[in-house]
């Protein structure tokens, strides 16, 4: 049973060597540990220190390319590897490595395909009460798009099964943490939760997003975009719905001025419910072919993850 921690970075030196000497390189129903650094484009020497530290492998993009596809890399290389049990931590130490054992051990006891680290956000020095607020928020909601609970959608410590990590697609670019959850959701995936501690931040910037604001909006935009592309239909269907009813209303309405008044002077009304009815029925069209189109990426989904699965097969072949 091998386990792989993947750590996706930009400009950790500070962290990443203790990050990498906290992992347990032993861990109980483990026979070995590997770590795999990506290096996103860092401008100081996070590698250099990743290698001193003692990882496995050093992956460098060259250039800054996201959260997303660092993730992306580093499940890939994982699973390359011959990984049974792939583990995402960040380079920043915010997450104890000593609590590796802990998040594996539903997917070792084969009670789940995901395990996500809920952290103790109460705990953490100076967290407000606003961000508690807009934390569960936002995990809520991305438990409605996944179908499933969510109790901490931006947390980024979390372990996948093998096979987890041969079916989830991350194709957005700005992060993973929500979009891993609804497709796990969507796919049947099980999640499991942990309760974790967190190290404390003192005077960290974001790497990911500049300010509160920046962040919702991307959050928002990358919830909507995974989530449209298994529910296509209803998301069309219902925005189309409320262009085409509000058509309709403003139609009735000028019916009344017409039958009252004679309509003079409301043409106007008429020529806006026209396009507003025409809008929202042509939103609705666009919904069906949008889900006569997932059906094709379903079909797509199941031969990326029969390639996947035929290449790591090869792979722990040659590695043998």
């Amino acid at each position: 049973m091998k386990l792989v921690v993947q750590i996706p970075c930009h400009n950790e030196q500070d962290s990443i060597t203790q990050t990498i000497q906290e992992i347990p390189r032993r861990i109980p129903g483990i026979d070995r540990v590997e770590v795999i650094v990506i290096d996103d484009g860092s401008e100081d020497r996070t590698a250099e220190f990743a290698g001193k530290a003692g990882a496995d492998q050093i992956i460098q993009t060259g250039k800054k390319t996201g959260l997303a596809n660092s993730f992306r890399i580093g499940m890939e290389a994982g699973l390359k590897r011959g990984a049974d049990i792939i583990v995402n931590t960040d380079g920043d130490h915010q997450y104890p490595g000593s609590e590796i054992p802990r998040l594996i051990e539903p997917i070792l006891k084969s009670q789940a395909g995901m395990v996500v680290g809920e952290r103790r956000l109460k705990e953490i020095p100076g967290y407000s009460s606003f961000k508690l607020f807009l934390q569960k928020i936002g995990s809520a909601f991305v438990g409605i798009l996944a179908g499933v609970e969510v109790r901490d959608a931006a947390s980024g410590f979390r372990a996948f099964s093998r096979e987890a990590g041969l079916k989830l697609n991350v194709l957005g670019k700005f992060s993973y943490t929500m979009e891993t959850l609804i497709e796990a959701g969507r796919n049947q995936i099980k999640t499991a939760w942990v309760s974790v501690p967190v190290n404390p931040q003192p005077g960290r910037t974001s790497r990911l997003y500049r300010n509160s604001g920046q962040y919702l909006t991307r959050s928002l935009e990358a919830m909507l975009r995974t989530f449209s592309r298994y529910e296509p239909l209803r998301i069309f269907l219902a925005i189309g719905s409320v262009i085409f009813l509000g058509g309709f209303g403003i139609g009735i309405w000028f019916l009344y001025y017409f039958f009252t008044v004679g309509g003079k002077g409301h043409i106007q009304i008429l020529i806006l419910a026209a396009a507003l009815l025409t809008i929202g029925f042509q939103t609705m069209l666009i919904g069906l072919l949008a889900d006569l189109i997932a059906g094709n990426r379903k079909m797509l989904e199941e031969l990326v993850y029969r390639v996947r699965k035929l290449e790591a097969g090869e792979q722990d072949q040659s590695q043998k």
